[in-house]
């Protein structure tokens, strides 16, 4: 009973080793931003430019099979995807790449963020794709092409000409000699909006 005590009591005073729990040694991952950020959308079109990522490993080589979820915000300016809801889950390609089609816009404008969050194998990544709402500026309505703006300009262009042709020829003395001078001709060709001078 004695050694029986005396080995019960050693075994007492042996101090607990914590055992190191295995971690898990998968690839980080990275989340590189490959198309949309900082585009300007027009709300009038309703739809977006797509948002694509490519996921990578911790050296930087594309991962494919990882799942990732675009989110739009669920207020404010964004819109929803063609699923009708603000959350797209798609897989990335042999590439990496996953795309987040078919956003449509609504009718907001002003800047939102697409969240996105790719998992492989227990590891997770996250970045928010920055983009933006805008409606047509005022103004720039165009006729066969050619900007609106654009025909003021070169008809007040051409007012100036004319009405300087005009006045050289009521001070010339009379006579009927005329100078046309190359800033009094515009050439104005629908559907390209370009201007040019005399033989262009």
């Amino acid at each position: 009973m004695r050694g029986l005590a005396w080995l019960l009591s050693c075994w007492i005073s042996i101090p607990m080793v914590p055992v190191a729990r295995a971690q898990d040694t998968g690839p980080k991952l990275n989340l590189v931003i490959v198309e949309g950020e900082g585009a300007i959308n027009n709300i009038h079109q309703r739809t977006t430019r797509e948002a694509i990522v490519q996921v990578q490993d911790e050296n930087h080589k594309p991962i494919a099979g990882a799942s990732v979820i675009f989110l739009l915000p669920s207020q404010g300016a964004g819109g929803q995807f063609a699923n009708g809801s603000q959350m797209l889950a798609v897989t990335s390609d042999s590439q990496g790449n996953a795309v987040a089609r078919g956003i449509q816009l609504n009718r907001a404008q002003g800047q939102f963020q697409i969240h996105v969050t790719a998992s492989f194998h227990g590891q997770t990544a996250s970045t928010d794709i920055h983009m933006s709402s805008a409606a047509a500026a005022a103004g720039t309505a165009t006729v066969a092409g050619i900007s609106v703006k654009l025909i003021v300009v070169l008809m007040a262009v051409g007012a100036a000409a004319a009405a300087g042709a005009a006045y050289a020829v009521t001070h010339s003395g009379g006579s009927s000699t005329t100078t046309t001078t190359a800033s009094s001709v515009v050439t104005l060709t629908p559907g390209t909006g370009t201007v040019g001078g005399p033989g262009q």
